[in-house]
Parts: structure tokens; sequence; C-alpha cells
């Protein structure tokens, strides 16, 4: 009865911590105070993101290290919540450039119901702030799904397709790059093939191996600037 209790209490205080901090604004509060301002001559550059960036530097480490790279993806966090911790997880780390990587969970409905129009409304906003503090954008694809486990398998390819056109175009139109992985990683069906990824949304070391790929030209292109 008093480990049922402890258990209870622990996940009441969980719950009403998430209540208090739903950005998790918490999360790398620590590790934003350690790096304090760049060195001269350091080019920061920040990856920001959800469970498939927070996973990257999980299965690949040595990626983020050697091309010296900033991780602030969290699981199961959509654009609002990004765009609630963008100034303290980007904007104040002073980085030369910021790559973001979003918008799955939206589409799931992971913080409730997400019109593409609001994903779009965060994606700009993200943008908006990075430029008007020097900050170079690169907006990255959602990769291809075509099943999303936590919601029942459901097929969300036709929401991730319009998605990523309105990312091309508004990167396009407003001095953006963009950058195209879903083409590299979809197969016949528009879903992740079981090489990339085993539960079709997050990639295994082999996906993310062909995102490296992808995006070191663009991090090189932008160091040169």
């Amino acid at each position: 009865m008093k480990n049922l209790i402890l258990l209870i209490s622990i996940f009441l205080m969980s719950e009403t911590t998430m209540a208090q901090d739903w950005p998790n604004l918490s999360r790398f509060q620590k590790e934003n105070a350690q790096l304090g301002q760049p060195a001269k001559g350091e080019e920061r550059i920040v990856f920001m993101g959800n469970s498939i960036t927070e996973q990257w530097i999980n299965l690949d480490p040595e990626f983020f290290a050697k091309n010296k790279l900033i991780n602030r993806g969290i699981g199961g966090q959509t654009t609002p919540q990004m765009l609630l911790r963008f100034r303290q997880d980007v904007i104040d780390l002073h980085p030369k450039a910021v790559i973001i990587l979003a918008g799955i969970n939206d589409i799931a409905g992971n913080t409730g119901p997400s019109t593409l129009k609001m994903i779009e409304d965060n994606f700009q906003s993200m943008a908006e702030l990075a430029k008007v503090s020097g900050i170079h954008v690169i907006l990255c694809s959602l990769l291809p799904s075509n099943k999303i486990p936590w919601r029942n398998n459901q097929d969300f390819s036709t929401q991730i397709d319009s998605l990523n056109q309105w990312l091309l175009h508004f990167a396009k139109t407003n001095s953006c790059v963009y950058v195209d992985y879903f083409s590299k990683l979809a197969d016949s069906e528009k879903g992740l093939p079981e090489k990339y990824s085993k539960d079709g949304v997050h990639p295994t070391i082999e996906g993310y191996h062909v995102m490296e790929k992808i995006i070191i030209p663009y991090i090189e292109k932008i160091r040169k600037k």
C-alpha cells in the first residue's frame, strides 16, 4: 500500500511539473548556462526539434561532437512548445544557424488538435525570431511516415506532404534554406523503410547516417559565410 501511495505521489508531482513547465524550459537550463557566450571565432549551430532530434545525439553522439553541433531536441514536443523555448534554447546561445526539424507531433495531435495553418504559423514565428537575431534558418522537411504508432498507426502522409510543400515555399520566399530529408528516405508508400526505422517514425542509426550526409554540406556552407 505504501508503495502504491508513493507511485501515485510521484505521478502527481510529474503531472504538476509538466503543467507548470509545459514547454519544458527546465530541460536545458543547466546546459545552456554552462555553454555561456560563444568564444571568439566559435560558430555554433543548434538543432531544434523533438524526439527525432533528441534520439539523434543518443544514437550518434560522435556526429554532434566532431562537428561541434548543439542538440536541443525534446521528445514528444510540438511546434508551440518549441516556439516558447526558442529564445532560451536557440537565440540566447548566439548560434550562427538553427536547424529546425519538427511538425510530426503536431500532426499527430500530441498537445491537442493542430491545423496546418497553426503549425505553419509556429514555424514562421521561429524563423522570424531567428532572422531578426541574425541567425541563419535551415528548415527541414518532415521525415516520411505513413503510420504513427501512438495514433493507432494512422496514415498522416497527406498532411506531411502539405506541410513539406509549405516549408519549401516559405524557405524560398523568406531567405531560408530548405533541406529535403523526405525524398531520400521515403519508400514507395511514403513511409520509412524498415532499415531506416523500426516504428515508422524514428530513424535507426542507418537512417540518421543518411540524414547526416544530407545536412553536412549545408552546415559547411553556413560556416563558410
